[in-house]
C-alpha cells in the first residue's frame, strides 16, 4: 500500500532572478496549446529554439575567448600570444577608459586611467604593435568598443592592409552597439542620432569590402550588468537589434545583404535555467520577426548568432575563489543554451584586471566543459523539459510585452531620449538590491556564509603610471614624425564630409592612415555634432 503524503494547502512559491514565480514541479499541463514544430522544431531549423546548427557542438565546439587588454599594446600583444598558445581560438580585445571615451592618453581627463581597464590605443601605430605577428586571417578577432568603434576598426583595417592581409578574408566582431551605451554603459561621445549614422556608414562599407566581419555585436551584456532582469536584457537587446536592421534598410541595403553579419552578445547570470530559457527565446523571437515582419526566408538572416560572457555582476570580492564555481555554472548555461562563442570571467575581475593565472583557470573551465563533461555530445539535451519549455515561453511573452511598451514610447531612439530604458533598469536594480539587503536573495560570502577574516589573499594585477608615461612619449614622438599638413587636411575633409552627410567610413580611414590620433578624430566629431549629455531620470 502506498503511503499518502499530505500536501500543504498553499505551496511556497520561489521566484527566479527576474522575479518570475516558479512552482515546485512542472508537467505537460503547463504547456498549454504547445505545438512542437511551432515552439521547438528540430535543431538547425525554424524557429531555431534548439539551436542554429543541426549538429551543434558535434561539428565544432564554441569559440573560446578570454579578454586581453591592459597597459599598453606591447603587454596585450604578449597576452594574446600566451592565450593562443594555451588553446584559445579567438582574440578578444578590451580597451581602457580614455580610449572608450575618445581621449588620447595625454589628455587631462585620461590621468590615472591609461591602461587600467584595458589596452590604451591612441593611433594606428599602437594597433600595429597590438596585433604584431598575429595570424589575423586565421583567428576571429573581437573588439569591445563602441563610441569610437569605427575609428579603432579603421586602424585595424589599415594595419591589416599594411601587413598584406586580404580584407575580404578577415573574420571578427566589432561590438559597435551604441544604443546600449546610452541605455547602460554610458561610454558615448556624440548624440544618438549621428552616432547611429556612423554605424550605418560602417555597415554599408563592410557589406561590400569586409563581408565576413560582424559589423555590430548587439550587446545585452552591459544592460544586464547595469541591473536589468533577464527579460529586460532579452527584450532591450532584441529591440536594439531590430533598430539596427531598420537603420541598414534606411541606408539602402536589403536585409539579406547585411543582417547575416549582425551578431549578439548576452550575459550568462547565475540563475541557471532562466539563462538557458533566455537564449532559446532569443532565437525564436528573432527568427519570427525576421520572417513575419521583415519578410525574409534567408536562413542566414533567421539564425540569431550570439556570444556569451559570464556575469561580472555575479562575482564577489568576498571569498573570490567562489567566483570560479559561479563562472563554471554560468558558462555551462551558455553552452546548454547554444552559444557560438564564450568568454569566462576570471575569479579576480571584481578586484581588477585578470592576472595571467586567473585567466588561465577561466580558459581551462571552458575546456573542461567542452572535453570532459559530455554536454557537447548531444544537441540541445534539455529540449522537452516541461520546466525549460515553460520558462522559454515566459521569456518570450515578457519580451513581447516590452516590445509593445517600446513601440508606445516611439521606438528605441525615442526611448533613449525619454529615459525609458534607464528608468526600467534602475527600478529593477533597486528591487534586486532590496532582496539582497533583506537576505531574500542569497549570495554566498556576500550576505550569507560570511567569514570573519578577510579571506585568502589573491594576486591582483596593478597598472601603474608608467604606462601613461610611455603612451605619452609615443604620442609626442608620433606627432613630431608624421606629416602634420596631411593630418590637418584629412581632419578638415572629415569634418566637411560629416556636415554634408557623406559616408564617413572612407574619410575616417584616410585620417587614420595619416596617423591622426583617436582623440583628434573624436574631437572633429564632437566639433560637428556636439558632445552628448544625458538627461537625468529619477
Amino acid at each position: 500500500m502506498v503511503q499518502q503524503v499530505n500536501k500543504p494547502e498553499s505551496e511556497v512559491i520561489k521566484h527566479s532572478l527576474s522575479d518570475i514565480p516558479i512552482k515546485s514541479v512542472y508537467t505537460a499541463k503547463d504547456l498549454k496549446d504547445w505545438e512542437y514544430r511551432e515552439r521547438l522544431g528540430e535543431p538547425g531549423q525554424f524557429p531555431y529554439t534548439r539551436g542554429i546548427h543541426h549538429n551543434m557542438y558535434r561539428g565544432k565546439v564554441w569559440t573560446m575567448r578570454q579578454f586581453a587588454g591592459f597597459g599598453g599594446p606591447e603587454e596585450t600583444n604578449e597576452r594574446f600570444k600566451y592565450l593562443l598558445s594555451q588553446g584559445q581560438t579567438g582574440l578578444s580585445t578590451a580597451f581602457d577608459l580614455p580610449t572608450l571615451m575618445g581621449y588620447d592618453s595625454d589628455h587631462p581627463k585620461a590621468n590615472g586611467e591609461v591602461g587600467v581597464c584595458g589596452v590604451a590605443i591612441d593611433s594606428l601605430e599602437d594597433v600595429e604593435i597590438l596585433y604584431r605577428d598575429l595570424p589575423l586571417d586565421q583567428v576571429s578577432t573581437s573588439m569591445t568598443i563602441n563610441g569610437p568603434a569605427v575609428i579603432v576598426y579603421c586602424m585595424f583595417l589599415a594595419n591589416a592592409e599594411k601587413q598584406g592581409f586580404d580584407l575580404k578574408q578577415l573574420n571578427g566582431t566589432l561590438q559597435n552597439d551604441i544604443f546600449k551605451e546610452y541605455i547602460a554603459q554610458k561610454t558615448y561621445l556624440i548624440p544618438p542620432r549621428p552616432a547611429l549614422k556612423l554605424i550605418q556608414d560602417m555597415i554599408v562599407f563592410c557589406t561590400y569590402n569586409v563581408p565576413k566581419w560582424n559589423t555590430v555585436s548587439v550587446s545585452g551584456y552591459h544592460i544586464r550588468e547595469a541591473g536589468a532582469t533577464a527579460i529586460q536584457e532579452l527584450a532591450f537587446t532584441l529591440a536594439d537589434g531590430f533598430a539596427y536592421v531598420d537603420a541598414g534598410i534606411d541606408a539602402g541595403l536589403k536585409v539579406e545583404q547585411f543582417v547575416p553579419r549582425l551578431s549578439f552578445f548576452f550575459n550568462a547570470h547565475i540563475d541557471f535555467f532562466e539563462e538557458i530559457a533566455k537564449y532559446r527565446a532569443a532565437r525564436r523571437i528573432w527568427a519570427k520577426r525576421m520572417r513575419d515582419y521583415y519578410g525574409t526566408t534567408d536562413e542566414r538572416c533567421l539564425k540569431l548568432r550570439f556570444h556569451t560572457q559570464t556575469a561580472g555582476c555575479s562575482l564577489t570580492a568576498q571569498q573570490p575563489e567562489n567566483n570560479i564555481v559561479r563562472t563554471a555554472i554560468e558558462a555551462l548555461a551558455g553552452v546548454l543554451g547554444g552559444t557560438q562563442s564564450l568568454h569566462t570571467n576570471s575569479m579576480d575581475e571584481v578586484l581588477g584586471l585578470p592576472t595571467e593565472k586567473a585567466a588561465h583557470i577561466a580558459l581551462r573551465t571552458q575546456q573542461i566543459i567542452a572535453y570532459e563533461t559530455g554536454v557537447a555530445d548531444v544537441v540541445d539535451p534539455l529540449a522537452g523539459s516541461y520546466y525549460v519549455e515553460w520558462l522559454t515561453d515566459q521569456m518570450e511573452e515578457g519580451a513581447n510585452e516590452y516590445f509593445r511598451k517600446i513601440e508606445e514610447v516611439g521606438g528605441v531612439l525615442a526611448g533613449i531620449e525619454k529615459g525609458f530604458f534607464m528608468k526600467e533598469i534602475a527600478d529593477a536594480a533597486y528591487q534586486f538590491q532590496k532582496k539582497l539587503d533583506s537576505n531574500e536573495r542569497i549570495f554566498v560570502g556576500l550576505n550569507a556564509f560570511k567569514e570573519e577574516a578577510a579571506g585568502s589573499k589573491i594576486e591582483i594585477l596593478k597598472i601603474g603610471p608608467e604606462y601613461q608615461r610611455r603612451q605619452t612619449e609615443r604620442l609626442n614622438s608620433l606627432r613630431a614624425r608624421r606629416d602634420s599638413a596631411k593630418v590637418g587636411q584629412s581632419l578638415e575633409t572629415l569634418k566637411a564630409g560629416l556636415r554634408a552627410g557623406e559616408n564617413s567610413f572612407p574619410l575616417i580611414l584616410e585620417t587614420v592612415k595619416a596617423y591622426a590620433t583617436l582623440g583628434e578624430i573624436c574631437d572633429a566629431m564632437r566639433e560637428v555634432w556636439g558632445a552628448y549629455r544625458e538627461t537625468a531620470v529619477l
